[in-house]
């Protein structure tokens, strides 16, 4: 009689556990919902400091397995335990015999929840030394699913536990209805998940960072083009781009732009120097993008001969580090660097550099890249996918 009173009690543990987990997945999952999903979302109770951030990482690529959000496979888990607790009865409903295939339960409830902290361990060290932000309420199923599997152990062990879980489910295999059975699920499973993990439907931030990458894998500019224009010197659309040619987010963000002047018409892209460095920018008061200053104005001294654009893609491109750097770039590309050179150290070059400078600060823009459109300031960057969208909402045009 004792013995069936502690199963009981075991039994009420997990499930009462297992509807916490419950309810905390799906908090977890309306969280993910609203940092990936819903732009008018404001921030989660958990979204606390830099450190500790729900809404931080949720959208981040590591918050999905396979274009499944985490806390769905956690649902997942939670809903499983629960049907497991009460197999014993359901298997007793007429159209419900097949369960007869669940022995032990409560080994297999062990079995999962154990892996499923093990898991929780690897996606814990995840966002602490990678991400560098911690979910709270992730943290709190981590345990969650430890708790589960230890109220589920009773005196067979976690070793026992497997090793039973595994013996059922090869003997189940070996019954022809359920192989077939198993083999369809996985076929169904195989497909929803090969969806989900193409298509992004579920993970729109993987899809995202995918588009990003793809321009920041790029070891040379596949889209460039040359002269002092870069798209339609008529266009209606005027898009102002401020740049720091140190600044590494830049580079992916600048391939775009020539990209995009490739297949859009009806714009045009007004090139402008924003070097975050203390040279040439007295805004800037600690060094930080060394060497930019003086790229800017090798830029402006490359305009002065029709070069802009294309001196532009090879700066980001090499890199150079000294001006004699620059100078034997310039040279390699057939350009007149004896004049390239008084042009860079002229004081209309300096002039214009702070202009750009000026009129940067004037508009509130205080990081690079940064795209100046009809007025509206567009900060940072953005997936291709986006930038061309928005241009065709503006009024650009696909080229034929």
């Amino acid at each position: 009689m004792f013995n069936i009173n502690v199963t009981v009690v075991r039994k009420i543990v997990i499930f009462i556990l297992a509807v916490i987990g419950f309810a905390t997945t799906v908090k977890l999952s309306v969280i993910y919902y609203d940092s990936n999903f819903n732009p008018y979302a404001l921030p989660s109770f958990c979204s606390i400091n830099q450190f500790v951030d729900c809404d931080g990482v949720a959208q981040t690529v590591h918050s999905q397995f396979l274009g499944i959000p985490l806390a769905l496979w956690g649902l997942l888990f939670y809903i499983f335990t629960i049907f497991l607790l009460f197999v014993n009865k359901l298997k007793h409903v007429k159209f419900l015999h097949f369960l007869k295939v669940f022995k032990h339960p409560m080994r297999y409830i062990c079995a999962l929840g154990l892996i499923s902290f093990l898991i929780s361990m690897i996606l814990a060290s995840i966002s602490i030394f990678e991400i560098k932000k911690i979910c709270i309420l992730c943290v709190f199923t981590y345990f969650l699913n430890l708790f589960i599997a230890y109220a589920a152990v009773g005196k067979a062990g976690f070793y026992h536990s497997f090793k039973i879980s595994t013996v059922d489910f090869i003997h189940a295999l070996r019954i022809k209805k359920y192989l077939i059975s198993f083999i369809v699920l996985a076929l169904i499973a195989g497909g929803v998940l090969a969806y989900t993990a193409t298509s992004y439907v579920l993970a729109p931030q993987v899809k995202r960072y995918k588009s990003i990458k793809s321009f920041a894998d790029m070891k040379t500019n596949p889209f460039k083009s040359g002269g002092n224009t870069l798209g339609d010197k008529n266009a209606k659309i005027i898009i102002d781009v401020y740049t720091d040619y140190r600044c590494p987010i830049c580079y992916t963000f600048n391939i775009m732009v020539y990209r995009m002047a490739k297949e859009l018409g009806n714009i045009k892209f007004i090139h402008h120097n924003l070097p975050l460095d203390e040279e040439c920018n007295h805004y800037v008061r600690q060094e930080f993008h060394e060497g930019a200053c003086m790229l800017a104005k090798y830029s402006v001294a490359a305009q002065n001969q029709g070069h802009l654009w294309d001196f532009n893609s090879e700066l980001f491109e090499k890199q150079p580090k000294t001006e004699d750097d620059i100078l034997k770039l310039a040279k390699s590309l057939g350009y007149d660097t004896i004049r390239l050179r008084q042009d860079a150290n002229s004081k209309d070059t300096s002039d214009r550099i702070q202009k750009d400078i000026e009129n940067s600060i004037d508009l509130g823009i205080i990081g690079t890249p940064t795209m100046v459109m009809n007025g509206k300031i567009m900060p940072g960057i953005k997936p291709y996918y986006e930038f061309k969208e928005m241009l065709i909402k503006a009024g650009a045009v696909e080229k034929r």
